[in-house]
Order: structure tokens, then sequence, then C-alpha cells
């Protein structure tokens, strides 16, 4: 089995953490497209183009599936990418949705969606909860964290700041919805926020049990061949990711 993950960056290196402790795959092609990060305050026409463009990037693999981590793209240009693509597509939007209902098992939980602009205002989150059954939602568009993140910034007085700025008239939600790849390197730090009563649901895991669920894995593959591509300074991708994946 062969997979390509594609991301606006290096967030969807925490799609691959979770794909590798899963061991689903023989080989991982990761395609992040550094040089027009980020994709959250971009129109959809724009991100669609960005995700066809990434879909003919693939082709040069021969690919068993194609997972798209970035959720803009996955909340705006799954279709397109689905019918330009030669294997089968996988967002992070559907899984996420169906990774919360598996959390939580009563339908009057109050669920917070955190995630870029863009993401937000798709309302793709809402749709797939409120086709689940969950109608207390609410969603906040919070892309300061993407370049917190981007800059290192897990824990601290800069980042306890930005978490005031947005949720301080924010009830504490049952569950948390990570809709981007980049907050769950400040997953510690909404669990602290938030308190350990609050489910956090981001998209790796989210995508490693959709997957368990809809493909027969037959092996699993301790040691996969990892290979990173990105659009601009390809090597400052593979940096982080030998440190965050501790390759």
């Amino acid at each position: 089995m062969k997979v390509g993950v594609f991301d606006s960056g290096i967030g969807g290196l925490t799609v691959v953490k979770s794909l590798l402790e899963h061991q689903f795959f023989e080989e991982i092609i990761y395609f992040g497209d550094t040089a027009r990060v980020p994709y959250g305050i971009k129109d959809k026409n724009t991100i669609i183009r960005y995700a066809i463009e990434a879909v003919e990037f693939f082709k040069n693999f021969e690919l068993d599936l194609i997972v798209v981590a970035c959720n803009t793209v996955s909340a705006y240009a799954l279709t397109e990418m689905r019918e330009n693509a030669t294997c089968p597509v996988v967002g992070v939007i559907e899984s996420g949705a169906l990774a919360a209902k598996n959390a939580l098992t009563c339908k009057d939980a109050n669920i917070l969606i955190i995630g870029t602009k863009a993401t937000v205002n798709s309302k793709s989150y809402e749709d797939e909860l409120h086709s689940l059954g969950y109608n207390n939602l609410e969603a906040k568009a919070t892309g300061l964290f993407v370049p917190l993140v981007e800059e290192e910034i897990y824990e601290g007085e800069i980042l306890e700041s930005t978490f005031k700025h947005y949720f301080e008239d924010i009830k504490s939600p049952d569950a948390l919805i990570l809709g981007c790849t980049h907050f769950p390197l400040i997953a510690p730090a909404l669990q602290n926020y938030f308190g350990e009563k609050c489910q956090l649901i981001h998209s790796g895991d989210a995508i490693a049990q959709y997957l368990e669920k809809e493909f027969d894995f037959i092996e699993r593959y301790p040691n996969p061949e990892i290979k990173f591509f990105a659009s601009e300074n390809p090597e400052a991708l593979r940096k982080i990711a030998k440190k965050w994946l501790k390759l």
C-alpha cells in the first residue's frame, strides 16, 4: 500500500505521525505546498486550483490512496480532487465528525470546532455533525495558532494570551475538534486550558480510525519508506519532519 498525504504546509505531518503509529502503509509520499501556505485565508477557487495541482503531482507515484490532511482543502476541494485522481481520496472532515460520534454518546454534547477562517466559514464540520444528530455546535476561527505552531511555540505566555483572546467568553465544551493539522501540536496546552473533561479530537487520530474502518489492511508495515516533497524549501520540511516524527 502506497499513500500520498497532502497539506498546505507542514501541519499534515501530524497526520503522518498517526499513519506511522498504525503501520498502514509500505510507502508514504508527503507533499506540502509550503510556497503558498496558508490556504485558510484564500478563496474557494484558488484552493480548488491548488488541490488539483497536488493531484497531478501525486500521479507520478502510482498511489493506492490520497489522504488530504488539510482541513481547508477537505472543506472546499475534495470533490474536484476525486474527479481528477486515479485513486481514492479521503479528507479529514468526514473522519473528524465520525471520530466525534465515536467519542460522544450524548447528542446534546457541546462541541467547539476551531480551524482556519476558510474551514470555519465553509460550515463543513457543522454540516457533518448535524447529519449525525449533534446540534449544540460552535465554531471559532483561530488562525493565529498556525503561525505560532510554525514558530514552534507550543506553550507559554504568548500561547496562553492567544487562548484568552479567542476563548475568554466560551464555556468549556464537552469536545473540542481541532480542525487544522497544526493544532495537535498545541493539544496539551489546549487540554490544560479547557480541562481534562473536554475531549480533544484531531485529524490524525480521526483519519486513522476512518481508514481502519473503511479499508482492509492485510499487512502492517513497521518501517515504511517516507518521501517528503515541498513546493518551497523542502529541506526545511524534512528537518521539521525528522524532529516531529522522530525519524
